[in-house]
């Protein structure tokens, strides 16, 4: 799914080309890619209205319209949005369109269906009311983090992906924070230390503001209206299992936490006796291929990868006409 660095990376692309355009009308093709309301209704409530910015709150995009109306749009696992020209090639995996005024649409690509797109007007609940705090914006400071994160008794990893704890940071960057600041996934916050503590948020801030220099990372189906990302290329743990440590040289492992696959260095993310007994259970999960097995894994995962950009190209190309 894509976290913050893939979000920034779609709004900035799609800023400059469609800020200032007029909605003038919206088809919906899947009805439950909206979130509650319904197509006609939805159609009403953006068919006239100017965007006036295009920005992020978390994992979402925010698209401000004019008379303080915002849609957001929730990409989740394999949501696109390009910016095409009416009449182009018809595309099965499109699920709405937002047709301007200037003669070009907007189009929402979702091979899943999972994604959704939301209305709000000013008087409706402000639905990122439980979201927390911006990782990258100046308010995050080290002092901010520490208060938060010492409120908190649980394991490293799930508060990272922990929305209301902090916005946008998900399983990649989860996963790469924790190995950039040596801290194991299975660590309680409580027993972090203030070294630790500046650590991880200068980590968290430092991995989230590479991936967006990079443009997210183009894993599975995310790209972008200007293209894919390159961050997948620099990554230190993810998807790296029994692969040698960047640091050490000791083979990257895997866990499931949560239900979420977890990649670690046990040499250098040093586990403290403290948290050991409570671990044990998941650390019997534990796997990494040997040596032999390590050049098939690497095969399958370019297999798998290959297969992927095919899939964004033929978006691409799509979108293209």
């Amino acid at each position: 799914m894509p976290e913050l660095p893939e979000v920034e990376t779609v709004a900035r692309d799609l800023r400059p080309l469609i800020t200032g355009a007029t909605i003038v009308d919206a088809t919906t093709l899947w009805g439950r890619t909206l979130r509650g309301i319904t197509p006609d209704a939805f159609a009403d409530g953006v068919a006239g209205r100017k965007i006036e910015a295009v920005g992020r709150r978390g994992k979402q995009l925010v698209i401000e319209l004019s008379d303080g109306a915002f849609l957001t749009v929730h990409l989740k696992m394999t949501g696109q949005l390009f910016v095409v020209r009416q009449g182009g090639r018809e595309d099965p995996y499109v699920r709405l369109v937002l047709a301007l005024e200037d003669g070009r649409e907007i189009r929402f690509r979702d091979i899943r269906k999972f994604g959704k797109i939301g209305l709000y007007g000013v008087h409706d609940a402000d639905p990122f009311a439980a979201v927390g705090p911006e990782p990258l914006s100046e308010a995050f400071t080290v002092r901010a983090f520490r208060r938060r994160l010492r409120a908190r008794k649980g394991r490293l990893k799930p508060l990272l992906l922990d929305q209301t704890f902090v916005a946008g940071v998900g399983n990649i960057y989860a996963d790469e924070a924790l190995w950039a600041a040596r801290l194991h996934p299975l660590r309680t916050a409580r027993t972090l230390r203030p070294a630790d503590e500046r650590r991880l948020w200068v980590a968290i801030r430092r991995v989230l503001a590479e991936a967006v220099i990079r443009r997210g990372s183009s894993i599975d189906d995310y790209t972008a209206p200007e293209g894919d990302g390159e961050m997948q290329e620099h990554l230190a743990v993810y998807q790296r299992t029994g692969e040698p440590c960047l640091r050490d040289r000791h083979p990257i492992r895997r866990i499931v936490v949560g239900g979420r696959a977890t990649h670690f260095c046990s040499w250098c993310q040093r586990l403290p006796a403290a948290d050991r007994a409570g671990a044990r259970a998941i650390l019997r999960t534990v796997s990494y291929p040997g040596r032999r097995a390590v050049p098939d894994r690497t095969r399958r995962a370019a297999a798998t990868r290959q297969a992927a950009a095919t899939r964004r190209a033929a978006a691409r190309a799509s979108a293209r006409g």
